[in-house]
């Protein structure tokens, strides 16, 4: 029997960062990083993971499906991925990581997980581990550190931002469904065979009968058209600029004055999409 230590990394701030605390605070720690690819993310994500791995001092584990998002679309009657089903999350995500640590479990190893849940997230939960050798640790929630802890432990490691924070909130698939409209505009705008492959998803659900459209009430060919394109713009640039005037302004953190796009739209971080997935 062995101790196993094993962090997954999202591609975005939080999990990045607590990779980065974990080496820092925990060095005799034998950790092992790991990240579950869909195949369907952003190029900036793999980006990002190459800077991390550059701190880190050694290669983080890549997790492939074994079956990927088309097979398990036409398992779901081509119904696309939404908020009530996260099929998506269960089998792209979830899955190659309880595949992964079965072994060692199997084997009668102890494995610790530790997952980027801040100390200001009261309202998240971790994996929710059914087995007794598999401990879930949350060190952001146990030492205290916050989304401004999180900001400065990746500026003062050198790794900073992924660069999709520019204009995207979240890691994860090109076409999560948890996007905002602003989003996918600026999907378009930036990667447009992403945009293209996700209105082919689309399309094909539709002509399957499903109810679900990637983005809630609009079809991606409805929200691509210039007139509409133009409205998304003014009306996130109307609601960021009233969000900012209600901020006091703190010259020594200028971090605070960056707002995240789910805040302008006055929902939680993340928007409700799956830990696994955005941290």
């Amino acid at each position: 029997m062995a101790e196993r230590h094993v962090l997954g990394v999202s591609g975005g701030k939080d999990s990045a960062a607590l990779a980065i605390f974990v080496r820092q605070h925990f060095p005799e720690l034998d950790v092992e990083y790991f990240f579950t690819d869909t195949g369907k993310e952003l190029p900036e994500v793999y980006e990002f993971l190459g800077r991390l791995e550059g701190f880190l001092g050694k290669p983080i584990l890549r997790l492939n499906p074994h079956r990927d998002f088309d097979f398990w679309l036409r398992e779901y009657n081509h119904f696309l991925p939404s908020p009530q089903t996260r099929w998506c999350t269960r089998q792209l995500k979830l899955g190659p990581f309880e595949q992964w640590v079965r072994p060692m479990l199997a084997a009668g190893d102890k494995v610790t997980s530790y997952v980027a849940i801040r100390s200001d997230e009261e309202y998240r939960e971790g994996y929710s581990s059914t087995h007794k050798n598999l401990k879930v640790s949350l060190p952001f929630r146990e030492h205290g550190v916050d989304k401004r802890g999180v900001l400065e432990i990746l500026d003062s490691a050198g790794v900073g931002l992924p660069k999709y924070y520019d204009w995207r909130s979240r890691s994860g698939c090109t076409f999560c469904f948890y996007q905002q409209k602003i989003e996918w505009v600026r999907l378009l705008q930036r990667h447009p065979e992403a945009f293209e492959d996700a209105k082919r998803y689309e399309k094909n659900a539709m002509d399957h009968g499903s109810p679900f459209t990637w983005t809630k009430g609009e079809p991606l060919d409805k929200l691509e058209r210039p007139e509409r394109i133009q409205q998304i713009i003014e009306d996130f640039e109307a609601r960021r600029l009233r969000e900012l005037s209600s901020r006091p302004v703190n010259p020594l953190r200028p971090t605070e004055g960056v707002v995240d796009i789910d805040e302008i739209y006055g929902e939680d971080e993340g928007g409700g999409s799956c830990a696994i997935c955005h941290k």
